[in-house]
């Protein structure tokens, strides 16, 4: 318990003297999160609003798959990635194996089924009738739709918050498609596995804390934008 207590204490200074490799460390994980949170926003909000404006067969089992994939495995995810990036497979030649690349690619696929899905959700808490009053109004169809998608604002920013929150706090993908190469590919939580293994239970307890306030933010930032 005392080695315990020595190791927050230090942990605590590493962060308050802003240490090189834990600064390095979060800023890499901030980085290859919003940059996948980004991709996958970019792709669902469209696609979110089209699902919502279009009927078509099979509409509700497409969004019961879609709720299935929120509990997506990250190793599953990362096997997927691994073998399409692996010398061997289709996209080998492009050698992003093991790089931030692969993981902003295999993050991307990990929170875009959650990010979809709570678009989906906030279009569908909308009163119906929204869009045929902007029509009305002499809105064409793609101005009736931003103005919709406007209206949902707050519950499109709440699911790109969610999607970061999981990107920045997964560790298999990261790990199988990043290789955890140190000042490269390295992020918070799999500088935490390491660390821990390597008995360096100081640093291991400094980016714990960092990656608990992360979380925290996100949860502090989900809540307003719900309240909104």
């Amino acid at each position: 318990m005392e080695e315990l207590g020595r190791g927050f204490v230090k942990a605590v200074e590493l962060i308050v003297s802003l240490d090189a490799e834990v600064v390095e460390i979060t800023v890499r994980s901030l980085m290859i999160s919003a940059t996948s949170c980004g991709i996958a926003c970019a792709i669902c909000f469209p696609l979110g609003g089209l699902v919502h404006f279009s009927s078509f067969p099979g509409k509700k089992l497409f969004m019961s798959l879609v709720q299935t994939l929120y509990s997506l495995p990250t190793v599953l995810v990362g096997l997927f990635v691994f073998v399409l990036l692996s010398r061997s497979g289709p996209l080998g030649s492009l050698g992003l194996l093991f790089t931030p690349a692969a993981m902003v690619i295999g993050q991307v696929i990990f929170v875009s089924p959650i990010v979809l899905g709570l678009a989906v959700s906030a279009l569908n808490g909308l009163d119906i009738a929204l869009y045929d009053a902007a029509v009305g109004l002499g809105a064409s169809k793609f101005q009736a739709v931003l103005q919709v998608m406007r209206e949902a604002r707050y519950g499109l920013l709440t699911a790109a918050v969610m999607g970061f929150g999981r990107a920045i706090s997964e560790v298999g993908l990261s790990l199988m498609v990043g290789g955890n190469i140190k000042g490269f590919t390295r992020t918070l939580t799999t500088a935490i596995s390491l660390e821990t293994s390597k008995g360096n239970i100081e640093l291991s307890i400094a980016l714990g804390i960092v990656l608990l306030v992360l979380a925290l933010m996100v949860n502090l930032v989900t809540g307003w934008l719900q309240r909104r």
